[in-house]
């Protein structure tokens, strides 16, 4: 899949072009690169084989939050339908997380100590969550959900 990839900090633009700067890092937008493979995508959808369960994110909308109850929504995101290792040599460095394409948050994991997990506390009641997921080794992958 398609997108702007900022070369210093790795986030990826969805919406089809690349920002003036950064919103995680403040790059200039002369730090992205237009690529074509960005993000990877299942070859097939129907038969997904070991690395595609290891890394496509897994989300799960909660609508009442139990946190805060008024007016939020919580996004739990899971790496894998298979739990993808976090070890030293082979990790989710970070879940970036957009709604209608455009960046909202990073969550950046740290081998050993987490679990390839994240969650979120939405304000919007509609839209669509993106989730990336950045593997050391195999790359970004994506998934989205409805709100």
């Amino acid at each position: 899949m398609k997108g702007f990839v900022c070369k210093v900090c790795g986030y990826i633009s969805i919406n089809g072009t690349a920002p003036e700067k950064c919103p995680v890092c403040g790059a200039p937008k002369t730090a992205f690169e237009d690529r074509q493979d960005a993000i990877k995508t299942p070859t097939d959808n129907v038969n997904l084989g070991e690395t595609d369960k290891k890394h496509i994110p897994a989300i799960t909308v909660v609508k009442k939050c139990g946190l805060i109850p008024e007016e939020c929504q919580d996004v739990h995101v899971r790496i894998g339908s298979i739990q993808h290792p976090m070890e030293a040599k082979h990790y989710i460095v970070h879940i970036d997380f957009y709604l209608d394409k455009e960046f909202i948050s990073r969550v950046i994991l740290t081998p050993g100590a987490l679990n390839p997990a994240a969650a979120l506390h939405l304000k919007a009641q509609s839209g669509k969550l993106s989730a990336i997921e950045l593997c050391n080794i195999h790359g970004a992958w994506i998934n989205e959900a409805d709100l």
